[in-house]
């Protein structure tokens, strides 16, 4: 269940990030929301373990 929840909160944070990056903010606020997403995926896999 919370792997799931972690899946839909790491594409959230994925729009974000391309709407940040479409919208020419500093750069490191998409990164930083890329970043997220990426350790929301990494979680939702040790989860599933």
């Amino acid at each position: 269940m919370y792997s799931l929840l972690l899946m839909a909160l790491a594409g959230l944070l994925i729009g974000g990030a391309y709407t940040f990056y479409q919208q020419k903010t500093a750069r490191w606020i998409p990164y930083s929301f890329a970043f997220l997403a990426v350790m929301s995926l990494v979680a939702a896999y040790l989860f599933t373990q």
